[in-house]
């Protein structure tokens, strides 16, 4: 079947909004859907664009523009993250809510995919300049958000206590206090056990599974981690606890290798700090884009997307990629690394940890009720792997990569949700 893409957003080639509407296109041929299923799936559903005022600390004032993307809400709540990030903008925040609606029906967690984010640097602000933007952001986009509408969770420049101001302004304009608005927070305000480490502890678990469904074993193997922040930071730690030998870290800053194996919990520490891996005397510096194609067993790219593309896939050298970034590999990547037998774990499956305890998370807020660290991580890692099982046997019996499996597995099922609810009117 030959699919029109929706022109509902002119984006120029190679955004990542172009490459979830291509894998989208891909689920929905060979589904045997027609024109309007995939015109509807690629477009959101809703989504509001905001000019966000501050006020800076000396006085004077700025303009930033923030945005929420809705992509889906036909099985549940929309669900994603809020970031902070100078390269923030409108077609990349639609792709990543459209990944995240994949990610909650393939992880089967009761959600549609949203996303959000403001175009500002957090890193050249204050904390009560920072504060006070969260607050007339969550101001601006409150008719749309809610604990049963859409709930915003921490991502690239934010954290928990973004999220515990967002969920005070949000109360604090019902009259009454609201945990289940957001999710990702401090525990003190009914945030979740171990809801900071959970993206990376699920991509632990699948990048674990990828290597033994590999035959290679854990210790010993060898990684690569590109990017050292919310989700490559506690990866690198889990699998170097794992018995992974980490031999090289990036952060925006640089790159360092150690062939032996990184010291990753001294590190950690250089990286408190100072504020980057760059100068860790327990290794070289190296360069941050030639250390995508050292020779390893697991390359897990984690900082941004669109890192593996056409120019340097037939040079990535890894047996397994797992994302731990929303959408680091292109379409032309893929199809090279599918032909050099390249297993790539797609992101929908390989970090959807965070959405998992998020869910979590959601539920213990509303039911007042908290559960430990200990049953976190164990139906975590009972829906990782679960999910992880169910992907593989998926693609074997049809002959599919892992994306493609795992995009129609997840396509189906809210496709499924749109056909049983019907149009209105």
């Amino acid at each position: 079947m030959s699919l029109i893409i929706a022109d509902a957003v002119t984006a120029p080639a190679a955004t990542p909004l172009e490459d979830a509407r291509a894998q989208l296109a891909e689920a929905v041929a060979v589904l045997g859907y027609d024109q309007g299923i995939y015109n509807m799936l690629a477009t959101p559903r809703r989504e509001m664009t905001v000019s966000v005022p501050l006020r800076m600390d000396d006085g004077s004032s700025r303009l930033y523009i923030g945005h929420r993307v809705q992509h889906n809400f036909s099985r549940g709540p929309a669900k994603g993250g809020l970031r902070y990030s100078p390269n923030v903008h409108i077609e990349e925040v639609r792709a990543l809510a459209m990944w995240m609606t994949w990610k909650c029906a393939l992880l089967d967690v009761p959600y549609g995919g949203a996303k959000g984010g403001i175009n500002i640097d957090p890193r050249q602000h204050s904390m009560a300049e920072l504060e006070r933007v969260t607050r007339r952001y969550t101001s601006e986009i409150l008719p749309i958000i809610g604990q049963e509408r859409d709930i915003p969770a921490p991502d690239v420049g934010t954290d928990e206590q973004t999220m515990a101001w967002i969920m005070d302004t949000y109360s604090v304009n019902k009259g009454y206090t609201v945990p289940g608005i957001v999710t990702g927070k401090p525990i003190s305000l009914g945030g979740s056990h171990g809801r900071a480490s959970a993206t990376s502890r699920g991509v632990t678990h699948i990048a674990l599974a990828a290597l033994t469904h590999h035959g290679i074993r854990h210790q010993g193997a060898t990684a690569v981690v590109q990017g050292f922040g919310k989700v490559g930071h506690d990866a690198a730690l889990f699998l170097a606890e794992a018995g992974v030998l980490v031999v090289a870290i990036s952060d925006q800053y640089g790159a360092v290798r150690n062939d032996t194996g990184l010291d990753v919990a001294a590190l950690s520490e250089h990286m408190r700090a100072t504020g980057s891996v760059v100068g860790f005397t327990g290794a070289d510096e190296f360069d941050a884009l030639d250390m995508l194609e050292l020779d390893v067993d697991l390359l897990v790219p984690a900082a941004v997307e669109g890192v593996l593309h056409e120019g340097n896939a037939a040079r990535v050298r890894a047996t397994i990629i797992v994302e731990g970034a929303n959408g680091p590999t292109s379409p032309a990547a893929d199809r090279i690394f599918e032909e050099r037998g390249i297993l790539v774990v797609p992101d929908i499956l390989a970090n959807a940890g965070g959405v998992i305890v998020s869910y979590f998370e959601w539920v213990q807020a509303n039911q007042a009720y908290w559960w430990n660290a200990e049953e976190v991580e164990s139906k975590l890692a009972e829906r990782m792997q679960a999910a992880w099982r169910q992907v593989v046997e998926y693609a074997a019996k049809r002959a599919l990569t892992l994306r493609a499996a795992a995009t129609i597995l997840a396509v189906e099922r809210v496709a499924e949700a749109h056909k049983i609810r019907g149009l209105y009117p």
